[in-house]
């Protein structure tokens, strides 16, 4: 990171500014076509990272995408605040931002996809059983992002 003085390297912030998202932002790449998609999400917390779950239907781009590069960018930021001032270049931004990499796959056993499918359920403040109709789940695709590396950024 450029700028160090802005950086966030604790896990108590980093995972602030994960609760507070709305969504994450994964990005995909292959070849020369970039693609970013924002999605609800999901997380726990596994060892040095979290590990972040998504939920989707059985086909699309963002799967397409993942099948032949499953390495991805994520992005969490919040706390936007405009900051003005008498000159153009006095005028900027507050905000947090997490940033991270790692390795997105779908989640094919089914007991796995339920606990997948609760944590971002959960993460919107449902708090009942995991029992899903088989229907529901059989048309569900539910992703695992294995993150192995994540950086903040905090300005203002």
């Amino acid at each position: 990171m450029r700028r160090k003085d802005r950086e966030i390297d604790d896990r108590a912030s980093l995972l602030a500014i994960i609760e507070q998202a709305d969504a994450c932002r994964l990005a995909f790449a292959v070849g020369d076509m970039p693609y970013i998609v924002t999605m609800n999400f999901g997380w726990e917390w596994d060892g040095e990272f979290p590990v972040l779950f998504f939920h989707c239907a059985r086909e699309g781009r963002k799967l397409e995408m993942m099948r032949l590069n499953p390495r991805v960018c994520f992005e969490f930021d919040v706390g936007h605040e405009l900051v003005t001032g008498p000159a153009p270049c006095d005028w900027g931004m507050k905000y947090a931002s997490v940033i991270g990499y790692g390795i997105l796959s779908e989640i094919t056993d089914e007991d796995q996809r339920g606990a997948g499918l609760d944590r971002v359920m959960r993460r919107y403040g449902w708090n009942g059983e995991g029992i899903y109709k088989a229907g529901t789940l059989a048309a569900t695709t539910v992703l695992a992002l294995r993150v192995d590396e994540l950086v903040g950024k905090k300005k203002g």
